[in-house]
Parts: C-alpha cells; sequence; structure tokens
C-alpha cells in the first residue's frame, strides 16, 4: 500500500449557510489549520498513513475540535460544497492584509479562488515513477472531478454546473504538459517562474501536480487537486481507494502510460491529449458523472459513470490483494445515488430553492460526522 494524506478546505459559517470566515482566528487558537488567502475557508493537513481505518479518523477529529471552537464564538458551524453557494462572491474577505502574495492573488483572481476542496496526496518516492503516474492521472483526472462533484450553486443560483468550482477556479499557467521525466518538470518550472507565469513553486494550479519538500527537484508524491469537498469520509476514501488502486496497477503494468500507450499520433500524442482532457474536465466540470468524455486510450465515447465502473473492475483485484477492496465499496453507492451536486440538485427539481438544500446539507454533515466519531473514533478522540 501507498501512504496516502489529505489536504481539506471548508467553509465556516451559519446553520442559515450564511459564509462567514474566521479563519485568522481559528489558526491563532487551534493547532493543525492554516488560514487562506480569504478568512471564509480554513484548510486541515491530515498526517500521511497507509491504512484507510486511521485515516478515517484522522479526517474526522480536526472538524469536531473545530465545530467545538465554533461554538464558543456563537451558533456556527462548517459549511459543505466548494463555492459560496449562497452570496459572498463580490468581494475578496483578506485573511492576512500584510500577506503580498495574499493581494497578488486577490487582484490577480478575485474570488474565482474562494472555494473549498480536498487535495489528495499519494506517496511516490521515485521521481520518474512519479511522472508517470502524474501522467496517467492527469487524463483520467476528470472522473475523480465526477466523483466529487459538490457545487451546483453560487451566490444564490443554479449555475447549470455539477462543478462550479472547477468551471471557475483559475487552472495556472494557462497551459500544463504531460511532463515527459523529472528533468522536463524541472526545466518546465525554471522557465514558468523566470517568465513570471508562475510566482513561486506552489504556483502550479493543475488536477495534478507533483509535489514534495523542495519542487521541482525533490518530489516524493503526487497530489490529485481538482476533486470538490467530499463532505463524507468513507466517501473521500473511496475516491482515494481508486486512486490508489490506480496507481498500483501503474506499477505493474507500465503500459497504463499514456504518452507511449494512446492511439493517438505518437508525433502529436502529448499535445493531443492535453486536448483531450481539458474537454473531459470542462464536461465533467458541467454534467459530473452523466458527462460524455473521450477516452485517452482507445477514443470511444462512454459516460463518466461508465467510466468510473469500468476502473472499479479494473483494480478491485489489486485493492483485494492489499486488503482494502472493501474501502472500494462505497463507489458504487455515489454511482448509484449520485455526487452530492446530483443529490442537491435532484432536491431542487423537487421544488426547494439553493439555500433549503444547503440549511439540509449542513444538518446532515454534521450528523455524518457526529456518528462516524461515535462509532469509530471517540475512543481516539478521548
Amino acid at each position: 500500500m501507498l501512504s496516502k494524506g489529505f489536504e481539506i478546505e471548508m467553509y465556516t459559517g451559519t446553520p442559515q449557510g450564511e459564509i462567514i470566515g474566521f479563519s485568522d482566528r481559528i489558526v491563532a487558537d487551534l493547532d493543525g489549520f492554516v488560514r487562506e488567502p480569504d478568512t471564509r475557508n480554513v484548510e486541515y493537513t491530515t498526517p500521511p498513513l497507509f491504512r484507510y481505518e486511521r485515516l478515517l479518523c484522522e479526517l474526522v477529529r480536526p472538524r469536531l475540535r473545530l465545530r467545538s471552537y465554533l461554538k464558543t464564538l456563537g451558533n456556527y458551524t462548517l459549511i459543505p460544497g466548494s463555492t459560496l453557494a449562497l452570496g459572498g462572491g463580490d468581494r475578496f474577505h483578506r485573511s492576512d492584509p500584510s500577506n503580498p502574495y495574499h493581494t497578488y492573488i486577490e487582484q490577480t483572481y478575485g474570488t474565482s479562488v474562494v472555494t473549498a476542496s480536498v487535495h489528495i496526496n499519494i506517496g511516490i518516492a521515485d521521481p520518474e515513477t512519479l511522472m508517470r503516474a502524474c501522467r496517467l492521472i492527469r487524463v483520467e483526472a476528470p472522473l475523480f472531478l465526477a466523483l466529487s462533484a459538490a457545487s451546483p450553486f453560487f451566490d444564490g443560483r443554479v449555475t447549470g454546473n455539477h462543478s462550479t468550482r472547477w468551471s471557475l477556479f483559475p487552472k495556472t499557467p494557462r497551459h500544463v504538459p504531460l511532463f515527459e521525466s523529472h528533468a522536463h518538470y524541472i526545466a518546465w518550472t525554471e522557465e514558468q517562474l523566470a517568465l513570471g507565469t508562475m510566482q513561486n513553486v506552489r504556483h502550479l494550479w493543475s488536477s495534478v501536480r507533483p509535489n514534495g519538500d523542495r519542487r521541482p527537484y525533490t518530489l516524493n508524491r503526487l497530489e490529485l487537486r481538482i476533486c470538490d469537498l467530499v463532505s463524507d469520509p468513507i466517501a473521500l476514501l473511496a475516491i482515494t481507494a481508486l486512486l490508489e488502486a490506480r496507481l498500483l496497477q501503474l506499477m505493474e503494468d507500465p503500459n497504463l502510460d499514456p504518452l507511449c500507450c494512446s492511439d493517438l499520433s505518437p508525433a502529436t500524442r502529448a499535445v493531443d491529449l492535453m486536448t483531450l482532457t481539458d474537454k473531459n474536465e470542462v464536461a465533467a466540470a458541467h454534467c459530473s458523472l452523466e458527462a460524455e468524455l473521450v477516452h485517452w486510450r482507445d477514443g470511444r465515447r462512454l459516460l463518466a459513470s461508465e467510466w468510473v465502473q469500468e476502473l472499479v473492475g479494473e483494480v478491485r483485484a489489486i485493492a483485494k490483494r492489499e486488503g482494502f477492496a472493501c474501502f472500494l465499496d462505497p463507489i458504487q453507492k455515489i454511482l448509484r445515488e449520485g455526487n452530492e451536486a446530483q443529490r442537491w440538485l435532484r432536491r431542487i427539481d423537487q421544488g426547494f430553492n439553493p439555500q433549503q438544500v444547503m440549511i439540509q446539507a449542513i444538518q446532515d454533515t454534521e450528523a455524518l460526522e457526529l456518528a462516524l466519531a461515535e462509532e469509530i473514533c471517540m475512543p481516539l478522540v478521548a
């Protein structure tokens, strides 16, 4: 098994769904939380672990602490979703007015970056294996967006996208290639820093990126950045199990490398793969599991849900062998019942408005976390 860890961004606000920023106070008073440029969301990070059982508690426990802290400030809570669903998209709320990088972000991107998401990090020590992994997951990242989509609302309205976050988010730099090697990644990053298209080594906002302690030179993990915030920790672990199993499959079968095994013309394959993937990302942001995508390997057109089902079938034996197949099983529930965006939009079709949908989602999320804590994590919390 590979090591796994998460960076979780979350909104704070009222039980009625109004997003209110407390990150400056949270970071000052609670260990383990860091601020984002806008004060309305806050981030916590789980340690890299191998066992999914332990990861579940590491996902839930910080939320329990944060919920308890918010109650000391008033009637405040955590708000699911990945956009400013009910309002507030007209202005930035700075968390650190003296930070020049935050000034750059506010002036360059505005509230298009005031989103909440989950970044999944998977440990891979060998740099060339990591680059191969980044290539494969880059072309399949739309599937993980489709599974996680949770932002159909923005500023109080239904946007028409299942992931409004990814449809708005400014991918930076505008064109990020499939890195052919570690040396290619180093040279490309140094060039972007010299050109100013990246302000620093963290300023690479694509669906997938190599990560490590001294980027771009020292790397140790793949970071999947495309996912919306997945409120249900069990669902998030299922998505992670699919990702890990796919990476283990790649390590055993180098023929899964898109740069060598796509039916696209070898002369233009790298560019064509990115063109195809960009279109798939747009489609997945719009319709998530209902989106029609084009398979990178053979050009087949199929629904995202069908592609996910195929992928689960391919990797199940690996997950079973490694002892985490049970954590892969909830993927079927997502395919059957829909991701958060799909479930929320069904309530819109039933006559509810976005605020009513979000109020219910806030209540459901808190109840789920408390149930998980009581059943699984409470001895560790105590």
